[in-house]
């Protein structure tokens, strides 16, 4: 499993990206993120029209039940996916 330092390294390596990631890669490392730092999403879904809320909210939600721990290895391969 990754380490602390390992989650921590990967989230400042991946604002060093070549280029903007689509949409979907943004989500995702953003919900694995969330996962891996806070656990489970906590609080009620945005509601109205504030549809980035939402996205980010339903991506983080689809992390539900993942433990902290594969949540944060994950993010770092992904993140290192990234780069190859």
């Amino acid at each position: 499993m990754a380490t602390i330092e390992e989650f921590e390294a990967a989230a400042a390596r991946s604002k060093e990206l070549p280029a903007k990631p689509d949409n979907m890669t943004l989500l995702k490392l953003y919900a694995l993120y969330k996962q891996g730092s806070e656990g489970d999403v906590s609080g009620d879904r945005p509601g109205g029209f504030d549809f980035k809320a939402i996205a980010k909210y339903d991506a983080w939600a689809g992390q539900r039940g993942k433990s902290q721990e594969e949540a944060r290895q994950e993010y770092v391969d992904f993140v290192h996916s990234l780069f190859a």
